[in-house]
């Protein structure tokens, strides 16, 4: 019987994808695997047991990623399971950012009282809301992942000139991309050509503060900036000092904070990028069956911190390694599971590695364990 711990609420579609194999509770003292949202892991202790951790979304910095390499703990995400909610609450922001929608509606209520004068008031008070339409603006796309692929294919169908880059930018995506999606060659040179920006990336030391005072000061004026993607990757201090020059029109973002609140022309949002049933399906089932897969036939499937690898079943046993990257290490391996070797693939990301070893005939884990650079070995 497989213990999963779940450190948030994680919809039932896909913990009852797990099967009787598994028991799935709110509170399990050593658990096989986990299964997170937005819950803080970084004061966690992990115990021997633990082999996964399931993000059911896609932003992973809520887990000690480090800590868990370091110990054979696999962390998996769900990369595109949210992007349908998130790219809808973008094209909202769009538009908010440009019709005063928001600021209308309050105005709006305050006429609450003034009887039949209120048609007349809305009529003479409406042109302080004016705002400009998005068609045929330039839209800038930074990160050309599951969500940027859709955020910059729904712009293109709404009349937007739209410019993306990503430096990651993968074949398959770029085959997804609209063929009116031009390509640019910096994220410096999309923010400078772009009326609106939408931002799309992880949280990195790389990427923290990208939009800050000096690339402001490069950027067209009134811009309008939408962040959807993490907090801290517009200096807030920045934008508002942009925003009461008239530097940025607007600031719209899905992560506030306290010096952001209640400020002109900044929209912030409590998080609701994937707040949205499907969402939340999507991800408990990808998670779900990312940990089902993995504890059970050692596949791993959207790892952030281990190397994609699956294998169909071709013999009687298999052993799952992982292991600290480092020359002759396999060989080393190899030479403790013996000469009984039906299939295997091994791969290596950042520093680790991980062996899928199918096995006929019997397997000695403990003397695989004990080759030097080998962090957890599971015979299955």
């Amino acid at each position: 019987m497989y213990q999963v711990l779940k450190l948030n609420k994680i919809a039932a579609v896909g913990t009852e994808r797990l099967g009787a194999e598994y028991s799935c509770a709110d509170s399990v003292e050593n658990p096989d695997a986990i299964l997170v949202r937005s819950a803080a892991m970084h004061d966690m202790t992990f115990g021997a047991n633990l082999l996964a951790i399931a993000r059911a979304g896609a932003g992973t910095n809520n887990i000690p990623k480090d800590v868990c390499s370091e110990q054979g703990i696999v962390v998996f995400n769900t990369p595109g399971a949210n992007a349908n909610a998130v790219k809808e609450l973008v094209l909202a922001g769009l538009l908010l950012s440009s019709r005063k929608v928001v600021e209308g509606i309050e105005w709006a209520k305050t006429l609450k009282g003034n009887g039949d004068a209120v048609g007349k008031m809305v009529e003479k008070g409406k042109s302080q809301f004016v705002g400009p339409e998005i068609m045929g603006k330039t839209l800038g796309v930074i990160g050309l992942g599951a969500i940027g692929i859709l955020v910059a294919n729904a712009a293109a169908a709404l009349g937007m000139k739209v410019v993306g880059f990503d430096p990651f930018m993968s074949v398959p995506n770029a085959l997804k991309l609209d063929p009116q999606v031009k390509l640019l060659k910096s994220n410096e040179e999309v923010m400078t050509a772009c009326d609106y920006l939408s931002i799309h990336v992880p949280l990195t030391p790389e990427t923290k503060d990208m939009v800050d005072a000096k690339m402001i000061a490069n950027m067209k004026d009134g811009v309008r900036i939408l962040n959807y993607s993490r907090d801290g990757l517009v200096n807030a201090d920045a934008v508002l000092d942009a925003l009461k020059s008239g530097k940025v029109a607007k600031y719209v973002t899905d992560f506030g904070n306290d010096k952001l609140l209640c400020e002109e022309n900044v929209i912030v949002l409590p998080h609701l990028g994937a707040s949205t049933p499907e969402s939340e399906d999507n991800c408990a089932v990808m998670a779900c069956d990312q940990i089902k897969d993995y504890l059970e036939n050692g596949n791993i499937v959207n790892s952030v911190n281990f190397p994609a690898l699956s294998l169909p079943r071709t013999a009687e046993n298999r052993v799952c390694v992982l292991y600290k990257d480092a020359p002759d290490l396999m060989k080393q391996v190899l030479a403790a599971v013996g000469g009984n070797v039906a299939n295997m693939l091994s791969n290596t990301r950042g520093g680790y590695g991980y062996a899928i070893i199918d096995v006929n005939g019997s397997v000695d884990a403990d003397k695989i364990a004990l080759v030097d650079g080998v962090i957890r070995v599971r015979a299955l």
